[in-house]
């Protein structure tokens, strides 16, 4: 018997950094058991040039990468989604459409690489520090029991697990 692959979209304003990283690392860390997607209320068009040149250098897939609209996620046409995370302040205090399926949804802000300022060594270090800062979110959603969690439980995981990525 296999088990459920489960659908996870990450969110953020400009679909260029922060989702299109945790897309990449959720498909890859997730082992077959998520199918990670990625998009924006206001896609730039573009993936931040710093954090395709890491995930390449990291070897992560970065061909079919591309700043997509939520829009895509949100028609009868789309994936079901079981969970929904913003992962920029922005993208958070929209209003997203819709989604199918009612799914679980929770904010977990991280620093912009967008923002990042000073030199190219600077700004890719900055990006690095993101990156290690989702992965690590990442691996904590990823060992939690999905199938023996309640959804108020699994509610209040999600929602402890983005405040002690505040205070960390």
């Amino acid at each position: 018997m296999s088990e459920r692959v489960f659908n996870v979209l990450f969110l953020c304003t400009h679909n260029s950094a922060r989702s299109v990283m945790a897309e990449c690392i959720l498909n890859r860390e997730g082992k077959g058991r998520f199918r990670a997607y990625s998009a924006g209320s206001q896609p730039s068009g573009r993936i931040n040039p710093h954090v395709k040149e890491m995930l390449g250098h990291l070897g992560h897939e970065t061909s079919q990468l591309r700043s997509k609209s939520w829009d895509e996620f949100a028609g009868p046409d789309a994936p079901q989604m079981d969970f929904i995370f913003t992962v920029c302040d922005s993208a958070a205090g929209e209003v997203c459409p819709v989604w199918p399926g009612h799914p679980m949804t929770a904010h977990w802000g991280f620093p912009d690489p967008s923002s990042a300022t000073g030199t190219d060594a600077e700004k890719a270090a900055f990006t690095a520090d993101v990156f290690r800062q989702i992965q690590r979110r990442l691996q904590l959603f990823i060992s939690l029991p999905l199938g023996s969690l309640d959804r108020m439980a699994l509610k209040r995981k999600l929602m402890e697990m983005a405040q002690q990525g505040a205070l960390a």
